[in-house]
């Protein structure tokens, strides 16, 4: 049997979306950023697997201290749950990133990008079975309304080519992006948001390296001085801001938010990323979006808000027995 809520938000519940929104967008700027600047130092000779590895190392090394302070002496929350940071850090972390890279290297970027961030759709569905939590018809167009405006961000429908491992390989990564906010949306473990990226980031960073030592992942740098919107910097500086930025305040807020949107709708929102990939490109490296992409953006927004107004009414069925 299944029964219709509907829950009048409170100041105190809306208080908590409006810092949601904010983080889960801030988190998405943070993470489109990526793709323009890691783009011009493989352009230099890194390798994608470099690139992330030192992304990632730079990260934890920052996030690290403030999640330890976090912890406030609760030293028993890390052995708790030392195997869901591991969990956390090798599959939404490393396996996630892994995976794309491992897709792209088979098929187009474009095409490899809507696959991984089918996610959403992965977290609805899980939602759904485990936890009883059936999407209403809102959030069904606006999770349509979404996806078709990442078809026209993508710019796919020129035509994309496709092959059967570059497939498998982003329908991992999929996965992985969608344990990414699964995990972070659970706060039963008593983790604090930044104990757990700080956690997921250090064992994300030894995930990556062995599979660099192992020789599955291609490692090369260069010291080659790098172009952005016109200026030439050194090859430093776009790593500093890939660890900082594209990777500490991205995970980091991301958490924070999916703790206050839930994994549903903040999946939902981290679809900004694509749009604001599409703006960080055109600003640091010339590359003007399409009108058809800037149309895909808009829809994505108003998906995102279908999708949060049909949170107001969540239909509960039982959930599928474990």
């Amino acid at each position: 049997m299944s029964t219709l809520t509907h829950d009048a938000p409170k100041p105190q519940v809306r208080s908590r979306t409006a810092s949601g929104l904010a983080f889960a967008l801030t988190s998405a700027v943070a993470f489109g950023l990526s793709g323009a600047l890691a783009s011009q130092l493989m352009d230099a000779g890194w390798s994608a697997g470099a690139v992330v590895v030192v992304r990632i190392g730079l990260a934890a090394l920052v996030v690290v201290p403030f999640g330890l302070l976090a912890l406030r002496g609760r030293w028993h929350l890390l052995r708790r749950n030392a195997g869901l940071i591991a969990a956390y850090g090798l599959i939404a972390v490393a396996g996630a990133q892994f995976c794309y890279f491992s897709a792209v290297s088979h098929m187009q970027v474009g095409p490899a990008l809507l696959i991984e961030f089918t996610a959403p759709a992965a977290v609805v569905v899980w939602l759904w079975l485990r936890q009883g939590q059936r999407p209403g018809p809102v959030t069904l167009v606006g999770a349509a309304l979404a996806s078709f405006g990442l078809v026209l961000v993508l710019d796919l429908l020129s035509g994309a080519d496709l092959s059967l491992p570059g497939v498998l390989w982003a329908l991992a990564a999929m996965v992985g992006n969608a344990s990414y906010f699964l995990i972070s949306g659970d706060e039963s473990n008593g983790l604090p948001p930044l104990t757990l990226a700080a956690g997921g980031l250090v064992a994300g960073t030894a995930g990556l390296v062995a599979l660099g030592l192992v020789g599955l992942m291609p490692m090369s740098a260069a010291t080659t001085s790098v172009e952005y919107a016109g200026q030439t910097v050194a090859w430093w500086v776009p790593l500093i801001l890939l660890g900082l930025v594209t990777a500490g305040v991205a995970y980091t807020t991301g958490i924070a938010a999916i703790r206050r949107l839930g994994s549903r709708v903040a999946s939902f929102v981290a679809l900004t990323e694509v749009l604001a990939g599409v703006v960080w490109a055109w600003l640091l490296l010339g590359e003007l979006p399409r009108t058809v992409q800037l149309v895909g953006g808009l829809l994505i927004l108003a998906g995102v808000v279908a999708v949060k107004l049909g949170e107001r009414s969540v239909e509960r069925t039982e959930p599928v027995p474990a």
